[in-house]
């Protein structure tokens, strides 16, 4: 009887463990499901994710301007372009571009092929206001480490990009190997505020105040556009080339690039300048674009 007794015990310790042997072993498998399936959806993220990077950066190698190779991406939530030549240049040049990407880019083309990079960075609706300098400056750092250019730049202004430029290269001159403007704001208060003889722009001056934080009363005391200042690329020597319609009703030479170099000789130093006679605003640039390249040719290839 003892002896059937034990053996009874015996079969339900026995019928015990293997019911917790079994159990084990299920939440083993099941972990271990459980977590390849976590390791396969990872490792396929993982996977997906590495293939759109591999597709952006094919898309942005892909894409061109005008025949060469195009990048374009944000920094810090700015859209900006980097155009790169077939060939660059020993000295790693490069021009940028400050206003109207695209338009009239006969200069930008001919400096491409002469192993020029030619940069982009949207403030074109800051109006060179101090929010547009420290962009710049960010993005002159930005540019300068990742693509090992040239530490002088040469600097392109169309219209309202002549506030950037100037503004810009005041502060900068160190940095700055020449300039190209066309028909070049040089005063807000010309255009977009209209205060003068020019249209201006009603649109294009109240944004002009919201990007300087300005009332109509304070523009109008302002004394810091290029008009006002220039002593620092004075100092520095910086080559300037202007092109300019003579009749131009939207920026008009007198109240802008004629102050500009009238300031500028008032503090020793000279400026180039192109007159297109019986042109107004547009078109800018020139149809042969030899005597800017040569300019620029010659200053950054002594």
């Amino acid at each position: 009887m003892q002896e059937q007794l034990s053996k009874i015990q015996y079969i339900k310790q026995n019928s015990k463990m293997k019911k917790k042997i079994s159990l084990f072993i299920i939440i083993f498998i099941s972990f271990h499901c459980f977590s390849s399936e976590i390791s396969s959806v990872e490792a396929k993220a993982n996977f997906e994710t590495s293939i759109r990077n591999i597709s952006e950066e094919n898309e942005a190698v892909k894409k061109e301007w005008n025949g060469f190779k195009i990048k374009e991406a944000t920094l810090n939530g700015v859209d900006y372009k980097v155009v790169f030549p077939k060939k660059a240049n020993a000295s790693k040049n490069w021009i940028w571009r400050a206003r109207f990407w695209g338009h009239e880019p006969q200069t930008d083309i001919a400096l491409l092929n002469a192993g020029f990079h030619v940069v982009y960075i949207e403030v074109a609706n800051l109006f060179g206001s101090p929010k547009a300098v420290n962009i710049w400056n960010e993005f002159y750092d930005f540019i300068i480490k990742k693509y090992k250019l040239n530490p002088k730049v040469v600097l392109e202004g169309m219209s309202r990009g002549g506030l950037i430029i100037f503004n810009w290269a005041n502060q900068n001159a160190e940095k700055v190997a020449c300039i190209y403007a066309d028909a070049p704001v040089c005063d807000f208060k010309s255009w977009p505020a209209g205060q003068g003889t020019g249209d201006g722009s009603k649109k294009a001056w109240e944004a002009c105040l919201v990007s300087y934080d300005f009332t109509e009363e304070v523009a109008s005391q302002f004394s810091g556009n290029p008009i006002n200042h220039m002593e620092y690329i004075a100092v520095q020597k910086v080559p300037i080339l202007i092109v300019v319609g003579d009749v131009d009703k939207v920026v008009p030479v007198a109240e802008n690039s004629a102050l500009l170099e009238e300031r500028l000789n008032s503090l020793g130093w000279e400026l180039n300048m192109i007159h297109k006679p019986e042109v107004g605003h547009h078109p800018h640039s020139l149809k042969d674009p030899k005597p800017i390249v040569d300019f620029i040719l010659k200053v950054t290839n002594p």
